[in-house]
């Protein structure tokens, strides 16, 4: 049986490419601009970089991330937010891709060291999702991981995602590697089920 999509009608195609500003209990999301660079840059470390999945250089420095943060606000369906806690930039978060006319967003996130197994995760995710579904009218959210990264597949079944398969050779790294993506995705009429389990985790701050 075919499951429903979502009954909300979908909001006008430009506030699904809009970071507004959003505010949970501890995590707070801001649009990113180069003004996070420093933080960013002060939280990172190998495997930090070692996952990046955007084409240019790994950026090694301040006025690298600044340049990253750059490229990413310059692609045309892509909208970034800084994660921040207590005012201090410990990661991005995005909709890595926005198609309004299908419906769907694809989340993608990178958490510094410091900011991973302590609840900042789920918080951040909860936030993105719930404007998806509940304010843009969104059918579908989507999060494509690394094959290689545990912990960031790990996150995402934890979250209640369903696995749809693994995207071969899908992505070129900077270091030329192609990358294979594991496909996830929550559907309109999953959220209620995903979003109770987040809020769970909020509430217990894990």
């Amino acid at each position: 049986m075919t499951r429903a999509s979502n009954p909300r009608p979908p909001a006008p195609s430009d506030a699904w490419l809009r970071p507004v500003p959003l505010t949970g209990r501890r995590v707070s999301l801001v649009p990113l601009t180069p003004d996070h660079a420093p933080d960013l840059h002060a939280g990172a470390d190998e495997d930090t970089y070692a996952l990046l999945s955007r084409g240019g250089p790994e950026p090694r420095s301040v006025e690298g991330w600044a340049s990253y943060i750059t490229r990413l606000n310059a692609l045309p369906t892509r909208i970034n937010w800084a994660v921040l806690v207590e005012g201090r930039a410990v990661g991005r978060i995005s909709y890595s891709e926005v198609r309004a006319g299908d419906r769907w967003v694809e989340v993608g996130t990178m958490l510094v060291p410091s900011a991973q197994g302590v609840g900042v995760n789920p918080e951040a995710k909860l936030l993105l999702m719930d404007r998806a579904f509940d304010v843009l009218g969104a059918n579908r959210v989507h999060f494509k991981v690394d094959a290689r990264n545990a912990r960031s597949l790990r996150a995402v079944e934890k979250l209640g995602a369903v696995r749809e398969g693994v995207l071969r050779q899908y992505q070129v790294r900077p270091d030329g590697y192609a990358r294979d993506s594991v496909m996830f995705s929550v559907l309109h009429s999953e959220w209620p089920e995903v979003r109770a389990g987040l809020e769970a985790r909020v509430e217990a701050g894990r």
